[in-house]
């Protein structure tokens, strides 16, 4: 390669201070040194970078956009320098984490904010899965840590889990649905005329999982939690929720919560991570995450 790093290092420098003179002086080198380096970067590319037809050096169109496009180089490589040190004391490059939707999102940030103080260097790669979606994340190595992974994890091994606790779920219709105003606890023969809604297992090698639908039942199938919720706010169908979902949404009149006879069983939620992970960032969120309280405050957004 012919373009220097060390070459665009004086360029800069001299549009910088707008001498020669005054590039050698910031860069501790004699104007020499600094001219000899523009002169070979010159003949390198075969192309003239300085107009020195006047009393002042001037970057000519094309020095100006090897200066443009050369100072992103040398942000990068000032990233990469500090990386591959932060690395070396055991700070990751990246964490990626996956998370199940049910959490809101805005907790996940919130943790992600306080990691941020911490100054570390550490890139975040954060992604919503839904249903078994962690845990294939995490045994396909999508994710180092997954947040909130429901129910049991795949065969196999090679990761590690901590329980979080748990999430109730709750039967939710909105006010004009014709379920709404059935005596209670509704029966599954009542439930299973009037189409479900269920958010689709985000798993790309795991088997698809299904909760809250009955044999038989006509299914409008979405992406997410939150599409889920639309749905059913608009009538289009009926379905399980998070309890702290219902709550916040029967307050505001939007959606009904109705007993059954047959009430979906509260889901236990877990914290999981690669075994063969090691790294300070990782450390952080294990600790910050296994505290007391650390899931109701994801789930309170």
């Amino acid at each position: 390669m012919r373009i220097s790093l060390d070459g665009l290092l004086v360029l800069d420098a001299i549009d910088r201070k707008g001498s020669f003179a005054a590039a050698a002086d910031e860069l501790h080198r004699v104007p020499s040194a600094i001219t000899y380096t523009v002169q070979k970067l010159e003949q390198d590319l075969d192309v003239k970078l300085f107009d020195r037809s006047g009393h002042h050096a001037v970057l000519t169109p094309a020095g100006q956009e090897l200066l443009k496009e050369g100072r992103h180089l040398i942000v990068a490589a000032a990233d990469l320098e500090a990386r591959v040190k932060r690395v070396a004391t055991g700070w990751e490059a990246e964490l990626r984490i996956a998370y199940d939707d049910l959490i809101p999102a805005a907790g996940i940030l919130r943790v992600a904010g306080e990691f941020y103080r911490q100054q570390c260097g550490t890139r975040l790669r954060i992604g919503a899965e839904v249903l078994a979606g962690s845990w294939d994340a995490l045994a396909s190595g999508r994710a180092d840590l997954a947040i909130g992974a429901p129910g049991d994890g795949p065969a196999g091994g090679g990761y590690s889990t901590r329980p979080m606790g748990s999430v109730e779920w709750v039967f939710a219709v909105a006010p004009g649905h014709p379920l709404a105003t059935l005596p209670e606890p509704l029966a599954s023969a009542e439930i299973v005329g009037y189409r479900a809604v269920s958010a689709a297992d985000s798993s790309r090698n795991l088997a698809p999982r299904t909760t809250g639908i009955l044999s038989g039942q006509e299914v409008l199938t979405v992406h997410n939690l939150e599409a889920k919720l639309i749905a059913q706010r608009s009538g289009l169908g009926v379905g399980y929720l998070p309890r702290f979902i219902v709550e916040r949404e029967g307050a505001a009149g939007t959606l009904v919560a109705k007993t059954t006879e047959e009430p979906k069983v509260s889901v236990p939620l877990h914290l999981a991570w690669r075994t063969a992970h090691r790294g300070k960032a990782l450390a952080w969120f294990l600790k910050r995450l296994q505290q007391p309280d650390s899931l109701e405050q994801l789930l309170a957004g």
